[in-house]
């Protein structure tokens, strides 16, 4: 396997936009820093709920159920814990999240923004030691850019690999081998990932992350063109160290 790391992305906020970047350092037994630190609790969930266990995704403001949320463009700086939200380019709300203030801000933007629905305020939360992953454990998501070109010919138009919401995009990976990845550890740069298992698709993916549309079945399409939804594998980071845009990837072994 002759594979390089095309993009790295981060989500800061579950549920927004992407964060691109051109490095980053793991670390044994978590994800990418800064990654799902954050997300949008619902007002329905109660401001009892115990954040220090995993929930579910319905929980928060998520793609499955809300595609309005992919208008919106977010960059969050970790240095000053400030969240800036742009539509079409221009600044629409902006907070520092580690301020009541600033949390302020942000919450009451996605409650006017989302126009009630779901109904009440949202609230920014954040829980130390947690991430607001879909899955439980703490995983690093990994997509095989061949696989969702070969998704699009199934399809017969374009998919931005962006749906896929991953943090690891591969390049020179023949089409769908990473279904035969779990068990196996794959290497990049001095880091170790064991691949754990295949990533269920929901609809989440259908959504335009470019313009909002829910314009795709892509759960459907995999499963007419594969016969099974998934798309990507999730890994536990093993040996940490610093990979960047451009690392080599192998499986040890291979």
């Amino acid at each position: 396997m002759n594979a390089v790391v095309a993009k790295l992305y981060r989500y800061p906020v579950k549920g927004l936009s992407a964060q691109e970047l051109d490095a980053v350092t793991l670390s044994p037994g978590e994800c990418l820093p800064d990654d799902r630190r954050f997300a949008l609790l619902q007002a329905a969930v109660g401001p009892d709920a115990d954040l220090s266990v995993w929930h579910p995704k319905t929980h928060f403001l998520m793609l499955l159920r809300y595609e309005r949320l992919a208008l919106l463009t977010t960059d969050y700086e970790p240095d000053t814990a400030t969240l800036s939200i742009l539509r079409a380019g221009r600044l629409v709300a902006r907070g520092r999240l580690d301020t009541p203030t600033g949390r302020t801000v942000v919450e009451q933007f996605f409650a006017a923004f989302m126009a009630g629905t779901p109904p009440g305020v949202p609230r920014l939360v954040e829980s130390p030691g947690r991430v607001f992953s879909d899955a439980a454990e703490k995983y690093v998501s990994v997509i095989n850019l061949a696989s969702v070109l070969d998704l699009a010919r199934v399809v017969k138009q374009p998919v931005d690999p962006l749906r896929f919401r991953a943090n690891i995009y591969l390049d020179g990976v023949p089409a769908w081998t990473e279904a035969a990845w779990p068990g196996q550890v794959l290497r990049i740069g001095g880091c170790r990932l064991e691949v754990i298992e295949g990533i269920e698709r929901c609809a989440a993916t259908n959504v335009d992350p470019a313009s909002g549309a829910r314009d795709l079945n892509i759960p459907l399409s995999l499963k007419r063109g594969y016969g099974h939804c998934h798309c990507g594998v999730y890994a536990r980071v093993v040996t940490g160290g610093s990979i960047a845009v451009g690392a080599a990837a192998r499986l040890e072994g291979g």
